[in-house]
Parts: structure tokens; C-alpha cells; sequence
């Protein structure tokens, strides 16, 4: 699937072995991550672990017939003001002992280690060239940035115009997508109609700042989510993702970096149904493909030929050979107490996904309170692979063999799950994308 769409670079949120496997032997240019909760492991260099690391996870798969890794993303946004400070001592040590593990390796040349930061590390500046980094990060950011320059390591950041349309009731909604002439910003000589152009260069005015104007940038995580939100939705996602891809493919660049190429990741490639919702429901929703592989919306990529046969005129191709489980569904029982559901009901919604119901999402009052319960019994269901005991709820769940799907409000049925089997091998990929997250970089 990744070959079939042109997608040449993707990018991991760990270095799980399941994942490096199912991508050995291919092309495909691969990012590998440390999570945030190793950094502190990774930045004591009395353990050695930053070299064991780099020797199971980068020496292991980095040969000739092996994964083409490209960069070693060492925590990801770990000056998250969220995180109050958490990471923040962690960040460079465990940085700088990766490094110098990938140049004692003879492999620094090849493989960079890079810090995906969030937005919110740089100062909240009115105009983009007044961009600058937070204080309470600048000794932190003036080592890191320098350990970048010396190993000619890119700076990573990731963009959500969504994210400011999320936490703002009074964002512009156009100023989030590439369609409008509106001027949002005027900077001296310098416009902005868009959330992107004035992120990005926000970013280049505090690298310039700091000293480092001509620092390379990767955007690490750029896209919009399809549900769990009222403007998370199939038709603006895919207004965002087309805007982007044709605003950055067009090669103008942005004002403060003009005419100059943007590497960047879209995030991301599948649903996420185990993802933390603590920043919202959405967070479960930014696939461009649904959890089997199908496309959610039309998407043009770059260097890929417009399907003609679609009547979506969509080059964006599904996944096939994916193996389902029997289309049966769990919903509640005819003769269950509507009055005894409110329990099972939060068992279910706790332990799978009901974020589709919630307000603003698609089936967010499309469905009755016997049609939530239902599909909250059926998310559980599907989620343990409908496993026996699994649609029971105290006897007020049922198994059918009729689709109660309605509408745009989709009950899903679960892919099989086969280690065993050769013939499940799209199939598999599919379960190790959902769990590893992917990102997708398009090639230009």
C-alpha cells in the first residue's frame, strides 16, 4: 500500500521490531523514535544505553538489504509546556549520547538524530519574524541547536493549524487552510493568508535569532483529523491535506524561506483507536486511511497519476487482500433493560473506542440511545477481535449478522489478525501501522 501511493518515507513514534521488519528489504526511508519515557535511560551515559540502543535498533536493521533508516527522532515534543518541565533536563544528554553512539557507529553521515518539537517551543510572538524560542527553554535549545549544527542535524517541528482552530473559538477558520487571498498578517513587506506559512517562519525567525539561519527544517507532523470534533471532518481534512500538498509542492516556499523545498511527514497514515483523547476525541482520527486500509477522502499526491477509473477522481490506493473477521456485529439484546445499560455501556466506551458518538462527531445524534449502547457494545467487540464472552454485557448484548450501521455512522468489523498465515500479510501490516502511528512523507 505505502509503494502503490507513491509514499517513499515514513516516519515511526518508536523502533518496534515488528515494524523495522514488516520494512526490511524494501526502499522505503524510515525514521525511527525514542519515546519521551526513555529519555532519561537514554540520558545517563554511565549505562551504555544510548549505545545498546543504537546497536539493536539502527546497526541491526541499518545494512544493505536491510531498512533505510534516515533519522533517530529522540523523544517527540518533550518541551511540551504540558509536560511542565518533565523531559526537559532529559532532552539534550539523551540527544547527544544517540549521536555520538550513530558517529561511533561510522553511521552519523548516514543517520541524524533530531528532536521533533511541538509549535509551542518558540515564544507567542504577534508576527512571524519576531519569531524566538521560550526562555525557559533557552539553555536547553542553545546545546541542541548547536549539537545540529555540528552534525549537520535538521530541526523538526510539528504544525497544527487544526490544533489553533481547536483551542480558539474566534481562530478564522480559512486562515487554517490554503484557499483564501485573505491577508490574516502583514509582516513589514512580508503577507501571510495561511497558519502554515506563519508557523514555519516563525521557526526560521528563531533559528536566525539563535544563529542558525540556514538550519535545515524537517515538519515533522502536519494534517487534520476526519472525526471527534465539529471541524474534524472527511471534506476538511481533505481541504487541508490537498491545500497543503499543493501549496508546498508548488516549490514557492514561504516568505522568510522563499522558492526553497519543505520536507514534511503528513500525519498521519491510519486511525489510532488506542491513542490518548486527553487533548481531545480527535486525536483517534487523523488517518488519511481508515483502519483497513480504505481511503476516507480524495487525495492527489504528489507524483502520482490521477486515477481516472475512481469517480472520485482519488489517486490514493486501498489496501487489498486485507482479511476481515465475519461480518457479524454486537449490539444490544431486543429483550435487554434499557435501564441497565449505563454501566456496560462506560465498561465498553473505556476499554475501545466511542469517540464517533461523542458531540460533534459522526454519529454524535444519528443514533438513538439504543443505537450508542450498540455501537459502544460493538466497538468492544470488534476491539478483542470478537472473542468469545466478549459481546455479553451481563445478557444485554447480542450477536446479528445485519450491518446496523446508519448513514455515515460506520459499525465497524474487526481485520484478522494472523501471524501464522503467508496470506495475511497485507493484513498484518495493517495491525502493525495501527499500533507503531505512522506518518507519511511524499516524495517529490
Amino acid at each position: 500500500m505505502l509503494k502503490d501511493n507513491n509514499i517513499s518515507r515514513v516516519k515511526l513514534f518508536d523502533a518496534d521490531d515488528s515494524s523495522l521488519e514488516a520494512l526490511r528489504g524494501t526502499s522505503i526511508e524510515v525514521v525511527i523514535a525514542i519515546p519521551n519515557k526513555m529519555l532519561q535511560q537514554m540520558a545517563d551515559p554511565a549505562t551504555g544505553a544510548a549505545d545498546t540502543w543504537v546497536v539493536h535498533k539502527v546497526l541491526r536493521y541499518a545494512f544493505q538489504g536491510g531498512v533505510n533508516l534516515k533519522y533517530v527522532a529522540v523523544g517527540n515534543e518533550p518541551f511540551l509546556t504540558s509536560y511542565n518541565g518533565t523531559f526537559i533536563n532529559f532532552t539534550f544528554p539523551a540527544l547527544q549520547n544517540i549521536q555520538n553512539a550513530l558517529n561511533n557507529a561510522n553511521l552519523g553521515d548516514k543517520i541524524k538524530a533530531t528532536i521533533p518539537m511541538n509549535a509551542d517551543v518558540l515564544w507567542n510572538s504577534a508576527l512571524p519574524s519576531q519569531g524566538k524560542f521560550r526562555n525557559d527553554t533557552a539553555e536547553q535549545m542553545h546545546q541542541i541547536l548547536d549539537l545540529f549544527h555540528q552534525n549537520n542535524c535538521p530541526f523538526t517541528i510539528n504544525i497544527y493549524p487544526f490544533i489553533s482552530l481547536a483551542d480558539s473559538e474566534n481562530f478564522p477558520i480559512d486562515y487554517a487552510f490554503f484557499d483564501s487571498d485573505t491577508v490574516q498578517i502583514h509582516d513589514g513587506a512580508n503577507t501571510y493568508t495561511n497558519t502554515f506559512d506563519a508557523s514555519y517562519d516563525t521557526l526560521v525567525a528563531a533559528l536566525s535569532d539563535a544563529g542558525y539561519p540556514d538550519m535545515p527544517i524537517i515538519v515533522g507532523e502536519i494534517g487534520w483529523p476526519t472525526d471527534g470534533f465539529i471541524a474534524a471532518t472527511p471534506e476538511n481534512a481533505q481541504r487541508f491535506n490537498q491545500g497543503f500538498l499543493n501549496h508546498v509542492e508548488g516549490g514557492s516556499g514561504t516568505p522568510l524561506r522563499p522558492n526553497t523545498p519543505v520536507e514534511y511527514y503528513l500525519f498521519s497514515l491510519l486511525d489510532e483507536d488506542q491513542k490518548s483523547i486527553d487533548p481531545g476525541n480527535f486525536e483517534r482520527h487523523w488517518g488519511i486511511f481508515a483502519y483497513d486500509g480504505k481511503a476516507k477522502y480524495p487525495l492527489s499526491l504528489p507524483g502520482v497519476a490521477l486515477n481516472s477509473t475512481n469517480s472520485n477522481t482519488s489517486s490514493l490506493v486501498n489496501a487489498t487482500g486485507v482479511q476481515y473477521l465475519p461480518q457479524q456485529w454486537c449490539v444490544v439484546a431486543d429483550d435487554a433493560d434499557l435501564a441497565n445499560l449505563a454501566e456496560s455501556v462506560s465498561y465498553a466506551c473505556a476499554n475501545s473506542d466511542c469517540t464517533e458518538v461523542e458531540y460533534g462527531s459522526s454519529c454524535n445524534g444519528v443514533l438513538d440511545a439504543r443505537g450508542n449502547a450498540s455501537y459502544a457494545f460493538n466497538q468492544y467487540f470488534q476491539m478483542n477481535s470478537q472473542a468469545p464472552g466478549s459481546c455479553n454485557f451481563n445478557g444485554l448484548a447480542s450477536i446479528t449478522e445485519e450491518d446496523p450501521s446508519v448513514g455515515d455512522c460506520k459499525y465497524i468489523v474487526q481485520i484478522a489478525i494472523s501471524f501464522a498465515s503467508t496470506k495475511t500479510e497485507l493484513t498484518r501490516m495493517l495491525y502493525i501501522m495501527q499500533i507503531a502511528c505512522f506518518s507519511i512523507f511524499l516524495s517529490l
